[in-house]
């Protein structure tokens, strides 16, 4: 299964690994994932949120509506967030429209997901075995490698721990916290861990729905003193996820019944299924980059996962990186595309982490008062109180499309004429989105104008070996000219200039 020789050796086959390899693959890049699970484990969901933007990039690999029909909650199902004293209790406050499942109509091409981080990563491995210049190689890890300016030679790993070397092109680490990758090039985390413990579970309860009083939510914060946690449903039949905020590993083994029960507010038949405990951390790595290998994922960062913005960071990354790579490797990208890579992808990681402790700020512990529960009105002014302060600390947490979706490359080096932002979406017909007539590489929204502008960026194009696609922008005036990357995002916007096409070009190609 391992070959001798690849043109990208990809460490890690978690989604961030697989959504990279799924970029590379459809670009006809012989690439290797190589992936020490040989199943994907379903006792730690992990990641629950797959947010609108990378379920965009779904739908641009044609298959969104693959992850819909598998997902145990369909979109439709909830859209809600609760926070009660207990899912049998008082009811605190309500967010409607959460997380993307309902976005702002013609914002977006597709609304986000919610499914557990295994069923999307089940689906990425079925793509990638689809995909004839990628191979997914379980069983095995990289334990080594060292490179040149030609080359990486990388030592894998098999089950029983013999070793052989794989030569690469380039190397992509998307192997986790523990990143063999990432301290072999020499590279390490700076940040901050939290001090405060969590205790994650997933429990398996089928008559707890019979005693929620707040109706279908996909999360359900509860705030009472046994039982400060956020939890929801993986599925409808009876699977729950719980953080029980503040508990350390052994008080959380102690007492995850007793958690249960206090969540649903009355005793409850619960069996726990796993757990993880662990601690948030707000880090990003010194260097993406050494040579030929580059960090993406949470090899590359970490931040606390209120908001949902983890997993989707990550894949947010392989794609930036994945068409980038592909372009080089087929010789019309320049190496200001390679470097471009953290120039794009560090700021949208510094936002995201800061909007993650910002949302840590407040959770289920500091919400506390002894008066919730009580039928009176000091429970009434208790509870009033408290809606307040959730509307005021934790809008931004569940209403956040503007951190994923409003992201500009301004620093970027291979953007031009005030772009680098995502290209806004247009509904063109139903189900037919402006998105899916952009073409693989490069492609230039054009008004049909007097100066045959787009012959001269179509020559440019050709002589740079690079795919142009010309469409007609509807709603654009004559001149006003949009050249688009595969990312969907603007390389350079304005007005045609005699001579000027084959600069544009040259600089959103790397030069």
């Amino acid at each position: 299964m391992l070959p001798d020789r690849c043109e990208v050796l990809v460490a890690g086959g978690g989604p961030v690994g697989l959504a990279t390899a799924v970029e590379l693959g459809r670009r006809g890049v012989d690439c290797v994932v190589v992936e020490p699970r040989t199943a994907v484990s379903h006792s730690r969901p992990r990641c629950k949120t797959v947010n609108v933007r990378t379920m965009e990039h779904l739908r641009r690999w044609g298959i969104a509506d693959r992850l819909r029909e598998r997902a145990p909650l369909p979109v439709a199902w909830s859209q809600d967030v609760v926070f009660c004293t207990s899912l049998s209790g008082h009811e605190l406050s309500r967010f409607h429209g959460v997380l993307g499942l309902a976005p702002e109509a013609g914002r977006c091409a597709e609304p986000g997901q919610q499914a557990p981080q295994y069923v999307l990563e089940e689906l990425l491995r079925e793509v990638v075995g689809e995909l004839a210049p990628a191979t997914l190689a379980t069983g095995h890890r990289v334990v080594a490698l060292d490179q040149d300016e030609h080359e990486v030679r990388v030592e894998v790993a098999d089950e029983a721990g013999a070793t052989r070397t794989v030569v690469a092109d380039f190397v992509v680490g998307c192997d986790g916290p523990r990143s063999v990758v990432r301290a072999r090039i020499g590279a390490d985390y700076a940040g901050e861990h939290a001090l405060r413990p969590n205790f994650g579970m997933v429990v398996r309860a089928p008559d707890l729905w019979r005693h929620v009083r707040h109706g279908p939510a996909v999360q359900y914060w509860t705030v009472n003193p046994v039982a400060p946690t956020l939890m929801g449903p993986l599925d409808r039949d009876g699977t729950w996820w719980v953080i029980a905020f503040g508990v350390e590993r052994e008080a959380g083994h102690a007492r995850a019944r007793e958690v249960v029960d206090a969540v649903a507010g009355v005793p409850v038949e619960a069996e726990v299924l796993s757990t993880d405990p662990w601690t948030a951390r707000m880090q990003l790595v010194d260097t993406a980059r050494r040579g030929r290998v580059f960090l993406a994922g949470d090899a590359a960062h970490l931040n606390p996962p209120f908001g949902g913005h983890g997993l989707n960071t990550g894949v947010g990354d392989a794609v930036d990186f994945g068409w980038k790579l592909a372009a080089v490797l087929r010789g019309w990208g320049g190496p200001g595309l390679l470097a471009s890579y953290e120039a794009e992808r560090r700021p949208v990681q510094e936002r995201v982490i800061r909007a993650a402790e910002e949302n840590m700020k407040t959770l289920s512990t500091d919400l506390l008062d002894d008066d919730l529960d009580r039928d009176d009105a000091a429970g009434e002014r208790a509870r009033a109180a408290a809606h307040e302060r959730i509307q005021d600390t934790k809008a931004a947490e569940f209403h956040a499309l503007d951190l994923v979706l409003d992201v500009v490359h301004d620093r970027s080096p291979v953007v031009a004429g005030g772009a680098g932002e995502r290209l806004p979406h247009a509904v063109l017909a139903p189900g037919h989105s402006l998105y899916d007539d952009l073409g693989p590489e490069l492609t230039l929204l054009v008004h049909r104008d007097p100066y045959s502008a787009a012959d001269a960026f179509a020559a440019a194009a050709r002589d740079r070996g690079v795919d142009l696609r010309v469409l007609d922008r509807p709603g654009a005036g004559p001149g006003d000219l949009v050249l688009v990357r595969p990312d969907q995002h603007v390389a350079w916007r304005g007005e045609a200039r005699p001579g000027a096409a084959a600069e544009i070009i040259a600089r959103a190609c790397g030069g």
